[in-house]
């Protein structure tokens, strides 16, 4: 039997995108991120839909409360593997 590599599976994903996915896996509504951050849930939804840039200092505001590097924000597709974006 021949051995077989499994595939990796890729998703394309935005900074915005990679905020909303974060929050949501904590459970957290875009109201309560905002009172966690200071940021305002406006600015947030428009982060999350790509409307505003994130921005390093606010990837490290909402890094922080999402419990994460600034990195994984602000680099959704980086792979490390290879040492660049994907």
């Amino acid at each position: 039997m021949k051995k077989t590599k499994s595939a990796k599976q890729r998703v394309e994903v935005s900074m915005g995108e990679s905020v909303r996915i974060l929050r949501e896996l904590q459970e957290l509504s875009q109201t309560e991120l905002a009172e966690l951050t200071g940021i305002s849930q406006a600015t947030i939804s428009a982060i999350e839909n790509s409307r505003v840039n994130l921005g390093v200092e606010r990837a490290k505001v909402l890094a922080r409360a999402l419990g994460c590097h600034p990195a994984v924000l602000v680099f959704p597709g980086w792979d490390v593997e290879l040492g660049h974006a994907a």
